[in-house]
Formats: C-alpha cells, sequence, structure tokens
C-alpha cells in the first residue's frame, strides 16, 4: 500500500522511502509521466556513424575491413534501443506548505494502484475541506456580521 490515510495525516511508504504529512501540509499531490530519453544510445550510434564515414572517406582500407564492426556495433545498439519497450517513466510528486519536494520514482506495474490511491486521497481532501467550509457555524458568524448583504 503506497498511501495510507488518517483522520488528520497522509502516510506514504513505497519501496524504503517512508515520510508522513498532515493534510495541510500537501499542497500538490500526483503523478508525473515522463518520457524516457536514450541520449546514450542516439550518441554512440552517431560515433560510430561518424566514425565509419571517416574510415569511408579519409583512410586507405580498400577491403572495406571496418563495415563488419560497424554493423555489429549498430546491431548491438538497436537491441539496446529497442530492447526495453516501456517508453515512459512516472514519479510521485509531494509539494509541501514548506516548499520541499518529494519525487519518488515507480514502477510501471504499480502506477494503476498508485494512481487509485491518489484519487482516493484528492477526493478525501475535498470531502473534508468541504465539510469545513460547510460547517454551521461559520455561516452564522458570517450572517450576523453582515445581515444586510442577504
Amino acid at each position: 500500500m503506497f498511501l495510507t490515510l488518517t483522520q488528520d495525516q497522509v502516510d506514504f511508504q513505497y519501496g524504503s522511502n517512508r515520510w508522513r504529512y498532515s493534510f495541510n501540509e500537501i499542497l500538490e499531490l500526483g503523478l508525473l509521466k515522463k518520457k524516457k530519453t536514450y541520449f546514450l544510445e542516439n550518441s554512440a550510434f552517431i560515433l560510430v556513424t561518424a566514425l565509419a564515414y571517416y574510415c569511408m572517406v579519409f583512410s586507405s582500407l580498400m577491403e572495406l575491413y571496418y563495415i563488419g564492426p560497424t554493423l555489429l556495433i549498430y546491431t548491438i545498439l538497436i537491441i539496446l534501443r529497442f530492447y526495453n519497450d516501456i517508453e515512459f517513466e512516472y514519479y510521485v510528486i509531494v509539494r509541501d506548505i514548506y516548499k520541499k519536494e518529494t519525487k519518488v520514482k515507480i514502477k510501471i506495474a504499480d502506477r494503476p494502484l498508485v494512481g487509485k490511491q491518489i484519487d482516493q486521497y484528492l477526493h478525501h481532501n475535498f470531502d473534508r475541506l468541504l465539510k469545513h467550509t460547510t460547517n454551521p457555524q461559520i455561516e452564522q458568524c458570517y450572517y450576523e456580521q453582515s445581515p444586510n448583504m442577504i
């Protein structure tokens, strides 16, 4: 269970990360979807291509011995790039009133469960705020201060 709700506190636990907030301390809670970058694979591909062009244009290799290793490295890079079909990474972000941001990476398989628990928190927090604003004592104090406003 990622999120545990009590009357006035929210407990987070994911892996070895654990932290606790009160409802009034949390400004924002949500999931962040970030596209995965392939900077290392793309830069290695560009480097191998540049090296192959250098061997083709500026070297005196007539038998084209550089083609075999180039194709082998291209094959390895393509396997590394397309082996993992996960295109996005997911993070849970909690921003509090102290301007502290907690960001935890979650697994793809846990994303639906964590999303449901965050929705439960938002629903619970909305109900709590709604009860606070519809308190009859607050309305009575408002009407007593300004009776001509009705």
